[in-house]
């Protein structure tokens, strides 16, 4: 028998570790059914479970357990990713606690102590995916950093490279000045702030007066070449091949024609400083043969910072190119001194007030620099061509259909990809330098020796720089599976069914998988990508530290106190003048805290607002409701069983008699079970969730149990018609855990273990665990559940569901109980029903029906009358065209009722009065947030309905 109380933590820790240690996540590869595969995101081996995380590992998890239960070779692909710049940053804070740097640690040791720091630290987010539930095959969990991965990665890097289709080149990158390397434009956050627009003269060389050009980077200006302004624009165009003083530098530049400048924005001049911002560095490469740019100092493509972002140093052969004055300055140290030069020689113009967007490091928080440096790239473009067409001729598929767009607009516009990174901890990049600088490619030193005959004491130099962390990521669908080596598991699960991620990196991860998928597998990665939208706070905001809105899975699971859930807020916060703020909100939301839901709730609430491709707003009501759904299926499961345990169900035979419940409820199962199919088929994770708690609550729990009772306790019914109601039960709730395990794991495992002995073996298994049993399906064509006297030997009915007996039988009992309920009448009292408009079908149901109208609606006598005429005064009800009549005269006291209906009509009307007081003040309309204002209204509609209901009550009962 189950426990009294439904106890999530003890189910839960009991049956993960079960799980896996009988190694039933791994795939079945002997099976009859097809290969299904999914490949989870890696997530960063420093990083902890995060409400993202938790919604895209239900779905796919969801997924997994379906299609497992489906007799597919399954196999969910577990790892983690070495998120370079994130780890490496983990193990210099620890240092600096130390009294250390990386540097005085040297490469190799300092690698050693990330790999130590690994097995020590790093397998917090694999040990929060099990709480989760995720059945991931966890004896095949893979690294990118693990050998097999590596090399992948260098096969591929090699490849490329003797292709033609990797290179390294001088171009801009998004440079971090506090970890020194370059980023990509995922690990860039771009802000609003408030900063500074500056106005600077620079004057015509011809002494006719000044162009003046606005930045809000006026340091930038040092490594000016050009000042652009629109071919078209008229109050400039007979100056085009003009020369200006570029000011604090003695350096004169032209002015060029080029549609980049826009004569409607500021003065309608653009200064160009190629090498330290992306739209300029384009209208240099427009210019850069012409003669007055090509004859300046590089070119015109002149870096003045620093790996530091500070002025740098001249090089021998540049003279003063940068002006002594600013050398060694921080950026923003040199901004001030160059704006109070130009404003000491008459050239600032003005200054104002600005808002501007900011580009900060993910990891760093320091402003980005477009910054100019040697770096390895991807030549993109040949790749991208066949990724494109893979998804125009539907070998891909985008779920919703419309991301698709997103996508060809960045493949279409895309531009060579930044592979190198200046850190330490990543793939290193499998180049080598001799002493004049030539470059050999090869997967080692030693394969490079071998292909030039380079003797053991010619000098190599290995490039210090590392490989993207998205480089590796974009291997994963097969160096996951053990390419290049041309194993089983590649040939069985490559392609992969389905990825699911989010939105946000359908650039940086599923196109770069799609390309590199087609170019070394020649097949796509994957069949489907669906993708989810993000999980927001109950208000509909992004969660953030910074808005002390964040939620943590594993707390909903576990539960957490107040005081730890304001201390986890408002630690380590980048902005800490929030906390106190953060801390007040937090209080205010979660007095007590939040409770434990149980992992079972948690990912029944994410499949439930998984609608497609949309945001969710994460509301802990929901939650708390889908805590309540888990709760009820528990107690209907005791109430099954304490009705079956140790009773004959049929497992040894018998003849069985089918009542019109056990026939309805299996028609209504059947039919949840194909509505939850084609859901869960077409990713619609929030029908099928629907389905199954409409079945559930709705059906089984509050009607079958109920229509199950008066057979079961009844002394008419026979025994076969016992046997037959007792198999039903145990037959509906096992079938219904199948149906549900994908979304509720533990709780179906735990149950079905109780119910499966009583049960008839689905398909004959009889196994050691739900997760293995076969998942439900419905017959074809659908059974009809057949509401005829008799049953359906008698061949006197073909009623569906929708128009059979029990469905009427429902109706009947709520509006007897409806009635029961406004006449303020006890719901356990037995009342005679008159009725009229009764057809030929009523009348024949009235009296098949009667055990079941008799236990539920408490009738006491049920008399059908020919003419309606003759009822006394009575409170009504339908029953489609029939009429339900209850005579009021003598089961209520009269002045008693009267008096109570005065007193809520009274309160009622009191109210109504101060919601239109409300909503008369201009002050209240016009300042109130909408959603409030129409709450007010919403509830001025809900209280006059109720109003005008009590007054037609009250009329009726006074007319007695």
């Amino acid at each position: 028998m189950l426990d009294k109380t439904y106890d999530p933590h003890r189910i839960e820790a009991q049956w993960y570790q079960r799980w896996e240690d009988a190694g039933w996540f791994a795939p079945r590869l002997d099976g009859d059914g097809g290969a299904y595969c999914i490949m989870i995101p890696p997530p960063n081996v420093t990083g902890s479970l995060h409400m993202g995380h938790g919604f895209n590992n239900t779905l796919m998890d969801a997924l997994i357990r379906y299609h497992r239960m489906c007799g597919d070779k399954t196999l969910w692909q577990p790892g983690t990713d070495h998120a370079g710049i994130a780890t490496q940053m983990v193990v210099e804070r620890r240092l600096e606690a130390e009294g250390k740097t990386r540097h005085d640690l040297g490469r190799e040791d300092f690698i050693q102590r990330i790999w130590q720091w690994r097995a020590e630290s790093g397998g917090t987010i694999t040990r929060q995916l099990r709480r989760l539930g995720s059945s991931l095959d966890w004896q095949h969990e893979r690294f990118t950093m693990d050998e097999g991965l590596s090399n992948a990665v260098r096969e591929v890097f090699v490849r490329l490279f003797e292709e033609g289709l990797i290179y390294r080149g001088k171009r801009l990158v998004n440079w971090d000045p506090v970890l020194h390397t370059a980023v990509s434009d995922l690990e860039v956050i771009s802000e609003e702030e408030s900063g500074h627009m500056w106005d600077m003269h620079y004057p015509l060389t011809n002494g006719t007066g000044h162009l003046t050009v606005s930045t809000t980077r006026p340091e930038t200006m040092l490594g000016d070449c050009a000042v652009a302004v629109n071919p078209e624009d008229e109050r400039y165009k007979h100056l085009i091949g003009e020369l200006v003083e570029l000011p604090l530098t003695g350096r004169r530049i032209p002015i060029v024609a080029d549609e980049h400048a826009d004569p409607a924005f500021g003065t309608g001049c653009v200064k160009i400083t190629p090498a330290h911002d992306f739209n300029d560095h384009g209208v240099w490469a427009n210019h850069r043969d012409e003669l007055q740019i090509a004859d300046q100092p590089h070119g015109g493509l002149i870096n003045i910072f620093s790996p530091d972002a500070a002025i740098r140093a001249n090089e021998p052969d540049e003279d003063r190119l940068i002006p002594d004055a600013y050398i060694g300055l921080d950026r923003f140290e040199a901004r001030r001194r160059i704006v109070a030069d130009l404003e000491a020689q008459g050239l600032l113009a003005g200054v104002k007030d600005h808002k501007l967007m900011v580009p900060r490091g993910d990891r760093s928080g320091a402003v980005i620099e477009p910054y100019l440096t040697d770096q390895w790239y991807v030549k993109i473009r040949p790749l991208a061509e066949p990724a494109v067409a893979a998804v125009e001729d539907g070998r891909i598929r985008f779920v919703p259909d419309n991301w698709k767009n997103t996508y060809f607009e960045w493949m279409r516009n895309i531009q060579d990809w930044c592979i190198s990174r200046q850190i330490w901890w990543g793939h290193r990049i499998p180049a080598w330098y001799d002493a004049e600088g030539n470059v050999y490619v090869g997967r080692s030193e030693q394969e490079v020796r071998d292909k030039h005959d380079l003797p053991a004491d010619f000098a190599l130099e290995q490039d210090p720089d590392v490989l993207d962390t998205w480089f590796s990521s974009a291997l994963w669908p097969f160096s996951t599976l053990g390419w290049p080596e041309q194993t089983e598991r590649l040939q069985t699960f490559y392609p992969t069914s389905v990825l699911i991620t989010g939105f946000d990196i359908i650039f940086f991860w599923v196109a770069r998988m799609i390309m590199m998928g087609l170019k070394f597998m020649d097949d796509v990665p994957f069949r489907d990508v669906y993708i989810h939208g993000l999980v927001r706070d109950a208000q509909g905001n992004k969660m953030s530290k910074s808005k002390g809105n964040v939620l943590d899975p594993i707390d909903l699971i576990d539960g957490i106190d107040l005081e730890p859930l304001v201390d986890k807020r408002t630690k380590g916060m980048m902005q800490p003048h929030l906390a106190e703020k953060i801390a007040q909100a937090t209080r205010k939301e979660f007095p007590d805290g939040i409770p434990a839901y149980g992992t079972d709730a948690l990912r029944f609430t994410f499949a439930a607002l998984a609608t497609t491709g949309r945001d969710i707003k994460f509301d802990l009501g929901r939650i708390e409701g889908y805590r309540n759904f888990c709760n009820k299926l528990w107690n209907a499961s005791r109430y099954v069983l304490i009705n079956t345990e140790g009773q004959d169900c049929g497992q040894a035979g018998g003849e069985i008699e089918l009542s019109d419940a056990d026939q309805w409820i299996t028609a209504v199962l059947n039919t949840a079970i194909a509505d939850v199919r084609g859901a869960i088929d077409d990713y619609r994770f929030d029908m099928a969730a629907s389905a199954i708690y409409e079945f559930t609550w709705s059906q089984f729990c509050d009607w079958y149990l109920e229509l199950a009772k008066p057979v079961l306790t009844g002394t008419h019914a026979s025994a076969a018609a016992k046997r037959g109601t007792r198999r039903t039960l145990v037959q509906t709730l096992e079938t219904l855990l199948r149906l549900a395990h994908p979304f509720l794991p533990f709780i179906t495992e735990e149950i079905w273990q109780k119910v499966k002995p009583l049960a008839p073996k689905p398909q004959g298994y009889d196994g050691d665990t739900i997760m293995l049993a076969p998942y439900p399906e419905s017959p074809k064509p659908a059974t009809q559940y057949i509401g005829a006297r008799g049953g359906a030997a008698d061949g006197k009915s073909t009623l569906t569901r929708e128009s059979g007996m029990i469905p009427w039988v429902q109706q009947f009992i709520l509006g007897v109980r409806r009635i029961k309920g406004e006449m303020n009448i006890a719901p356990g009292k037995s009342l005679p029903v008159l009725v009229t408009n009764a057809g030929a079908q009523d009348r024949a149901w009235i009296e098949h029906a009667r055990p079941y109208l008799d236990f539920l609606a408490k009738t006491e006598s049920i008399t059908v009358l020919e003419d309606e005429a003759e009822a006394p005064e009575s409170a009504i009800a339908l029953v489609g065209d029939m009429k339900l009549l209850i005579p009021m005269a003598g089961l209520i006291d009269k002045d008693a009722e009267l008096k109570r209906l005065d007193k809520e009509i009274a309160k009622l009307r009191a109210d109504i009065a101060r919601i239109e007081g409300k909503l008369a003040n201009p002050k209240f309309v016009d300042k109130a947030p909408a959603a409030v204002v129409q709450k007010e209204r919403d509830r001025l509609t809900e209280q006059g309905a109720a109003l005008a209901q009590l007054v037609a009550q009250h009329t009726k009962i006074a007319a007695l």
